[in-house]
């Protein structure tokens, strides 16, 4: 390899770390039952891919199924999991493209992750996910006009 291709590979990991770090900041309680579901899977039969998190944990409205990019990156860092190939999707929408296998490699350290790191209930949504709540359109006390409803 030269050393550009060397930096624009560099580069694209480097923008692929930031992109997951930001999904598992804005999609914790998602990426937490992903993580769960996979160790999960792992513990019951010792490998698993991205279609088996796909089965336990449903990909909510609205939200792109990518964000289920970072879900193995924290475990694999801990030594909890490993990459170990690559199989075809099992899922019809995936259209067969390949998957990571992972396999388990530290039980002890799946069982004690999972036990450090429970469900986290939803979010509640933000204030830019609230569309016509935060509107005229919906006739909330204050939301109007001036003088439209009684102010306490």
């Amino acid at each position: 390899m030269n050393t550009a291709t060397t930096y624009q590979t560099a580069e694209g990991e480097r923008r692929k770390l930031s992109a997951f770090a930001l999904l598992a900041a804005r999609r914790e309680a998602l990426i937490r039952r992903a993580r769960r579901a996979l160790l999960a899977v792992l513990i019951e039969r010792a490998e698993g891919t991205v279609d088996d998190v796909r089965a336990a944990v449903p990909v909510p409205d609205g939200i792109n199924p990518k964000a289920f990019g970072p879900v193995p990156g924290e475990l694999a860092e801990a030594g909890i999991i490993v990459a170990d190939r690559y199989v075809k999707s099992t899922r019809p929408e995936a259209h067969a493209r390949p998957v990571q296998v992972w396999r388990l490699i530290d039980r002890a350290a799946a069982l004690h992750w999972l036990a450090m790191h429970p469900e986290l209930p939803e979010p509640t949504p933000e204030p830019s996910d609230l569309g016509d709540l935060l509107t005229d359109n919906n006739k909330m006390p204050g939301a109007g006009p001036p003088g439209e409803y009684e102010r306490a």
